[in-house]
């Protein structure tokens, strides 16, 4: 019998992440179950053989008595997640259907929710997929447009990332979703044509899609008419959409490769609007899908049909010009054994988004294709439909930075960017321009960032971190201040120095930060980690006089080695030569102390000198500050401080916050006992990742609406942009940076909001809209990404669970609580509600109180871990529990 696969990936915000565990179930038109699913630690299930008519029903283009796919259901579950189903799922003889799910955590039915009203209280949503319309009618796409004077055209073909799509004809009161321009194409595709056609017809039928939606997007055809969408989902004026449906994994492949290369006539500049229609049911003046099947058994190629039906004017254009992407394909296949700068950066993008999907693994950033590197890249390539050879050429490109642009995105709008490490950082602006001649630490600092992001772009030279500001320092400062769109001037401003440090930043948050690399470097090592232990060696030195300054070089030489043994037996580690994790840790630790101005020369880090109090002044007094700085960004009742070296009343406070925390003396007067309490408090955090905490934005005093500009403004846009991450029904027609303006493109996501969120659509933002909108995004925010739910053997998230985080991470947490509650009456039994309430802190803090663990009421790894063997052992169906 004739059989189809059908495969199911679950993801968040926009396939940022894997969502494991989810329950997947399949049923027939009838309601009979025919299998039941469970998505691996990738989010996708695993192929499923389902019977499907022969192929030869739907290449035939007379058939109108014998439906070609089969039709089945989906239902998905998972905890903490609203369920979802998708009915009227088509299976077509020997090809693959695919369902990308993108799921919304599940609020309790009191609370504002993030599904329609319409089924707010089952916490589920139902998309139905239509008959295709060759068998059904009503195929094609919209007549050629008609003049439009007031048309808006603009000034290049940009492949955008996004569009917007008005779910019906132009006049109807519908939603507008707005979703990535690959995946509208590939869901138009699956729309229109059978996946079973030749592949040069399916080729012809995208490229003529491509060319009709970038054509409406050229012309502004619908915004000059005053909508707040780019293209319709209606086949009478534009091409089908269907939201939510399932695709085909042969036009995921397909729109990958060509999703950049459109149909242009020659002599003009616009995209061609190329019409067209089924050639049965429907004529056209255009092109025939019934006809390209034809065409290509002809012999045809892509071109070739498209020209039969427009003329011999047409021609393909491929463009570079793409929006959101940050490098190029560089014009050759990457494989094994490839090296250099563009190699680097694959590497680089892969291994970000192992973050995420971590059972992609992640490769080194080494600049050469390694075995490592190809298996992530085959791992890649099956998740997104491509082929899975482990090459890397123009259509893995895009789509590795396509995904990798996604899961950015959605970390640098989550939590307003706190992460362990505070928002004191090495970053902060010395308050000296520095430029050709300058010398010093800040000189190093520069030329360290500038030597690092070489590593991944070769427009900028290798430099020696030598601390003097000469003429190669001074061209890279300029390319780097080009690339940024800065004043290319050479001299390093604070506009030049934050650019710097943010651009640095960005690249460590890629290559996991300043993490241990997990390999224990030594004599003969090379590489960026090399680089990094160099130049903490060369602060270090700055700071301490038994230590001297090393060569930033990259090369694990007899200088580093000696450099290292010295550190090693200034601060009481083994003094071996060769850094492993508490060597590493140490020279992070040591780097920031000094970076930060909280150490004294010849003082370690956390080592007591004098009690301080109100009235105080001096670095004790900064690194008291920095401590709390820290604290607060995992306690919402500790209150962050100015790091500024003076010690007034809101120091106080936050000491005395710290010190009924931690069960001290409550004075405020930090003596040895509460320096002690805070250092040890933030090494004890150290090694717990990114905090995971609630967004926290104060309502503006004042209506905001279009022309307004400022703070607040900002604010509304990040917010507004970490929402459509999400949603796709908040809608951004223009720019996706965060803006100080609220214009146009502003005003159009907040009516989208309102929309959503059935508030009146005024386009002006009250406080009660505000609240509304950070409502969502705190249920939103709390669910960790790179963690979208615990793998079924609760695996640890990664990510510092504190008061206030949600999400299926905490629930697991509230399970294993009241597991071991029900054995011992001295635990208390908390809601299992997937938020960490203050029940569930109080919990906790008794748990690490009893199990020896530090009682601070977060869950690091080692509470985690903890907690999952107590379970397991008092409960021997406890992994059945979790898996179920």
């Amino acid at each position: 019998m004739p059989n189809g696969t059908l495969r199911v990936y679950a993801s968040v915000a926009e396939q940022a992440a894997p969502v494991t565990g989810v329950h997947i179930t399949v049923l027939d038109e009838s309601g009979a179950v025919l299998a039941r699913l469970t998505t691996d630690a990738s989010g996708a299930t695993s192929d499923l053989e389902l019977p499907a008519p022969d192929a030869s029903y739907s290449l035939d283009e007379n058939n109108r008595t014998v439906r070609p796919y089969a039709i089945y259901s989906i239902l998905a579950e998972a905890d903490g997640w609203q369920s979802q189903i998708l009915d009227g799922v088509q299976v077509f003889d020997g090809q693959q259907t695919v369902a990308r799910l993108e799921f919304l955590p599940a609020l309790p039915a009191n609370n504002l929710t993030l599904a329609d009203s319409r089924t707010q209280a089952q916490n589920v949503e139902v998309t139905t997929v239509p008959p295709n319309p060759l068998f059904a009618g009503g195929g094609g796409s919209g007549p050629s447009p008609e003049e439009n004077p007031n048309a808006l055209v603009l000034k290049e073909v940009v492949i955008p990332k996004k569009i917007t799509v008005h779910l019906g004809k132009p006049s109807s009161n519908v939603s507008n979703v707005t979703v990535g321009f690959q995946e509208y194409i590939a869901n138009v595709a699956s729309s229109e044509v059978y996946p079973t056609w030749p592949e040069e017809a399916l080729r012809a039928n995208i490229l003529a899609q491509i060319s009709l939606a970038l054509n409406r997007i050229w012309t502004e055809w619908y915004p000059s008419r005053g909508y707040s969408f780019n293209i319709t989902g209606s086949p009478g004026y534009d091409q089908a959409y269907v939201a939510g449906r399932t695709v085909f994994a042969v036009m995921e492949r397909l729109t990958a490769e060509l999703f950049n290369t459109y149909v242009r006539r020659s002599g003009d500049q616009e995209p061609y609007f190329t019409e067209y229609c089924d050639g049965k049911q429907v004529t056209c003046p255009g092109m025939k899908q019934w006809g390209t099947v034809d065409r290509a058994n002809e012999g045809k190629n892509a071109l070739q049909i498209l020209r039969y039906y427009y003329g011999d004017r047409v021609q393909l254009v491929t463009t570079n010009n793409i929006a959101s992407i940050p490098s190029s394909w560089p014009g050759i296949t990457l494989k094994l054994g490839s090296t250099g700068t563009s190699v680097s950066t694959l590497q680089r993008q892969l291994s970000r988004i192992a973050k995420d999907y971590p059972s992609f693994g992640k490769p080194e950033v080494t600049g050469t294709f390694d075995a490592a590197t190809e298996q992530c890249v085959k791992k890649f390539q099956k998740q997104f439909s491509l082929t899975a050879d482990g090459l890397v050429g123009k259509s893995t490109w895009y789509k590795i930075s396509y995904i990798y642009v996604s899961v950015k995105d959605l970390a640098e709008l989550t939590s307003e960017g706190e992460t362990a490490t505070g928002t004191e950082s090495t970053g902060t602006w010395p308050g000296v321009v520095l430029r050709r001649g300058s010398t010093g630490s800040e000189v190093e600092q520069v030329q360290f960032w500038l030597s690092e992001l070489a590593q991944f772009n070769s427009a900028l030279p290798n430099l020696t971190v030598d601390g003097n500001f000469g003429a190669a320092t001074e061209r890279a400062v300029k390319i780097f201040q080009q690339e940024q769109g800065l004043t290319a001037d050479g001299i390093v401003g604070q506009a030049t120095w934050d650019a710097l440090y943010a651009a640095w930043l960005d690249m460590q948050g890629d290559l996991g930060g300043t993490a241990w690399p997990g390999v224990l470097l030594r004599r003969g090592d090379t590489g960026m980690e090399v680089r990094l232990v160099q130049f903490w060696l060369r602060l270090a030195a700055e700071n301490y006089t038994s230590l001297a300054a090393v060569s930033v070089d990259g090369s694990f030489g007899a200088s580093t080695e000696k450099a290292v043994t010295a550190f090693q037996s200034l601060f009481g580690l083994t003094a071996d030569g060769i850094v492993g994790r508490a060597t590493w840790n140490k020279l992070n630790e040591v780097a920031l102390a000094i970076a930060n101005e909280i150490v004294d020369p010849n003082v370690a880090p956390g080592q007591f000198t004098t009690t301080v109090r109100e009235g105080s002044r001096g670095t004790a007094v900064r690194a008291v500050q920095y401590y709390l700085r820290r604290l607060s960004a995992y306690y919402n009742d500790i209150p962050s401080v100015t790091v500024d070296g003076v010690f007034g009343a809101a120091t106080t406070k936050a000491v005395k916050a710290w010190q009924a925390r931690a069960g001290l003396t409550v004075d405020g007067v930090v003596g040895r006992l509460t320096w002690n309490s805070l250092y040890q408090a933030v090494q004890n955090l150290e090694t717990s990742g990114p905090v995971v905490r609630t967004v926290s934005l104060p309502a503006p005093t004042a209506t905001l609406e279009i022309g307004d500009s400022g703070l607040n403004v900002l604010r509304l846009s990040r917010l507004l942009l970490f929402l459509a991450q999400w949603l796709p029904e908040i809608n951004f027609l223009g720019s996706t940076v965060p803006s100080e303006d609220f214009d146009y493109n502003l005003e159009t996501a907040v009516r989208s909001a309102q929309r959503y969120f059935a508030l009146p659509e005024t386009g002006q933002v009250t406080t009660a809209d505000w609240n509304v909108f950070l409502q969502a995004a705190r249920a939103l925010a709390e669910v960790n990404p790179a963690a979208a739910a615990p793998e079924p053997d609760g695996v640890w998230p990664a990510s510092a669970l504190a008061l206030g985080s949600s999400g299926p991470a905490v629930l697991q947490v509230q399970r294993w609580l009241n597991i071991i509650a029900s054995v011992d009456q001295g635990y208390s039994f908390v809601p299992e509600s997937g938020e960490l309430d203050e029940a569930t802190q109080n919990a906790l803090e008794n748990y690490q109180l009893t199990a020896g663990l530090p009682t601070l009421g977060v869950v690091d790894a080692a509470t985690w871990e903890s907690l999952r063997t107590a379970a397991q052992a008092l409960c021997s169906e406890c992994r059945q529990t979790e898996e179920g």
